[in-house]
């Protein structure tokens, strides 16, 4: 009996451990993010695109320095972004770490099927902006985990 215990409990810590996912993480001098292994990435004059290999949707983050954008302007900013005539209560904002005022933005764009969230952190003239998009049809389950796990692993250095 104790055998069988002994063994029944190696077997579920070995398939714990085996459960590792597999990431990898991207730095920047300013931010660092933790992406599947298996994603790709691309700069584009410093746009960071990063997405699956079956293209579905992806994670793009921009950075902004020395931009004069008053807080009071940044909602306007993040909905022209989109062309969308929502709202600007629709856009939630906060105190987030390190002295960055953070906004959030959920945005279904109807013309192009897709899912769009948006976090945008200002603090003083530095600007960056992180957002996901993902076709309707594969945004549940797995891929909406995923997105939203590399996107929350976003992280300001500074």
């Amino acid at each position: 009996m104790k055998k069988t215990a002994f063994i029944f409990a190696l077997l579920v810590s070995l398939s714990v451990f085996a459960q590792v996912k597999d990431t990898e993480v991207i730095e920047s001098e300013n931010y660092s993010i933790t992406i599947p292994n298996t994603w790709k990435t691309t700069n584009d004059d410093g746009i960071v695109n990063i997405f699956p290999t079956n293209q579905i949707g992806a994670i793009t983050i921009s950075e902004y320095h020395d931009l004069e954008l008053p807080k009071t302007e940044t909602k306007k900013f993040i909905l022209a972004l989109y062309n969308s005539a929502e709202d600007e209560k629709n856009i939630k904002s906060g105190s987030g770490k390190k002295g960055f005022t953070e906004y959030l933005y959920e945005y279904f764009d109807e013309k192009e099927n897709l899912f769009w969230i948006t976090k945008v952190f200002q603090k003083n003239k530095d600007l960056y902006i992180i957002s996901i998009n993902c076709q309707k049809k594969y945004w549940n389950g797995n891929y909406m985990k995923v997105f939203n796990e590399t996107f929350d692993s976003f992280k300001i250095k500074k």
